[in-house]
């Protein structure tokens, strides 16, 4: 039986993206926009897409089987999963029902957890709820596994680019070499229409551009002030970023996470008494009287801090954005695909002792911010070395994928689009495009249940 237990966190992880992308360079010569509106203007090179052969049951099998196979994960060593999505196909079925399939061809059938929703932040919704388990007295001391996937498609038009898809599965359990700390975390959740998917009939959202920015900035800045002051409660030495080594965000694209580690140093700014911030933000001065919350499309404020934290950006956030660069935005398991770009920059000698601050936003609207430490112990240091291993191993396969032609991309949305609710259905896509190993969707029958088979 499980009791208190230390050093709670992620034991392993694995990433799995689609097998074709389309190169954003020639979709912006396909959609007829300026050249680098979307490589420069929103930071991105290529974008993962599926086609009808994979759904959010298929993403979340094949990268919960690469977990297992790869970890030698014993079965009955599992006593929770959970699955954060906003990638909904069934309004009252769960992702993990499906999943538990593979549980019960070993007789594995005693597993808590379902299906967590809110946009981008289900995954860390149901992160927080496998790590406050192993924590709990419901303990029983076996290990939970984490899922966060999700498929982001938009209509065509301007938000199209900034789609993606693709799932991270983590293992948590004390003595991990990934840390979270605990009673820090800080959260900021309200009532918005920024981004929505009411309509249960299309796979589109609902987007207000402009109120989705504002949201995603205010709940930075909220998150972030609280997170400093209760950092600070336990080391009254917290600097903010300075105190940091790396600093993580959701990235729906990369441009807006480079304006967000400015706007975290703006927050610095004016958090700084004013006699002294010339001492550490030079030239800034003109800013002194500004606030906050006037200052969401102020692009001379924005210009100014992201040329200062230039610097920062290079060290503590862009190595996160590797992934995010080459497949998009993956939304719930956007903030985890950045984890595992950082991670596997580094050496594990490089990595130990260091602290990471990690925003996770889903719009709505529900936010956190929070830390994980990567353990210095001994014993941990192969543990940690394990774990970066198996993910430069996944993430290899970046380079493995087929490039498509933006005709086709359009061609496979309208495929989707078009038989979105159809039943019976045989999907068109090609299984040859597929990695082996990853699950596909064979049928949909009259009565509108899913068969699935996993390529070889």
């Amino acid at each position: 039986m499980g009791g208190k237990v230390d050093n709670v966190g992620v034991l392993a992880m694995e990433i799995y993206f689609p097998s074709q992308y389309v190169d954003q360079v020639e979709l912006e010569k396909f959609d007829g926009v300026a050249e680098g509106k979307y490589t420069i203007g929103l930071g991105q090179s290529k974008m993962g897409f599926c086609s009808d052969r994979e759904d959010i049951n298929t993403l979340c099998f094949t990268v919960l089987h690469r977990l297992i196979e790869n970890n030698n994960i014993d079965l009955r060593d599992i006593g929770r999963l959970e699955v954060g999505t906003e990638t909904i196909i069934d309004k009252s079925k769960s992702v993990k029902t499906f999943l538990m399939t593979l549980f019960a061809k070993e007789g594995v059938t005693d597993i808590e957890g379902i299906d967590t929703t809110n946009a981008c932040y289900g995954g860390t919704a149901a992160l927080f709820n496998a790590i406050n388990w192993v924590e709990s007295s419901s303990w029983d001391g076996r290990k939970a596994i984490v899922i966060a996937g999700d498929i982001a498609v938009y209509s065509k038009g301007p938000a199209r680019p900034t789609g993606g898809a693709g799932a991270v599965a983590m293992l948590i359990g004390p003595d991990a070499p990934l840390v979270f700390d605990r009673g820090v975390r800080a959260s900021y959740m309200r009532h918005a229409y920024d981004f929505y998917k009411p309509d249960l009939s299309s796979e589109f959202p609902y987007v207000d551009g402009k109120l989705s920015i504002k949201c995603y900035l205010s709940a930075l800045d909220n998150c972030y002030q609280l997170f400093c002051e209760k950092m600070k409660r336990k080391d009254p030495d917290f600097k903010g970023l300075l105190s940091v080594d790396g600093m993580l965000f959701h990235s729906p694209y990369c441009k807006l996470v480079q304006k967000s580690l400015g706007r975290l140093c703006f927050n610095d700014f004016l958090l700084t008494p004013v006699e002294q911030r010339d001492g550490f933000f030079p030239g800034l001065s003109q800013f002194n009287n500004y606030k906050l919350e006037d200052t969401y499309f102020d692009r001379d404020v924005e210009k100014a801090f992201m040329a200062y934290s230039q610097s920062l950006f290079e060290e503590k956030t862009k190595p996160s954005l590797h992934i995010a660069r080459q497949v998009g935005n993956m939304y719930t398991a956007s903030l985890y695909g950045g984890l595992v770009s950082y991670l596997i920059s580094k050496s594990p000698d490089q990595l130990v002792g260091k602290k990471f601050a990690l925003f996770s936003y889903g719009s709505g609207l529900a936010s956190t911010m929070y830390s994980i430490n990567i353990c210095n112990d001994v014993s941990a240091g192969s543990k940690l070395e394990k774990l970066i291993n198996g993910l430069h191993k996944a993430v290899k396969f970046l380079d493995e994928r087929e490039s498509v032609e933006p005709t086709m991309f359009s061609n496979t949305m309208d495929v989707r689009t078009k038989n979105y609710h159809t039943a019976p259905y045989e999907p068109s896509g090609s299984i040859e495009a597929l990695f082996p190993g990853t699950y596909y969707l064979v049928k949909i029958d009259e009565q509108r249940r899913r068969i699935y088979e996993r390529k070889e």
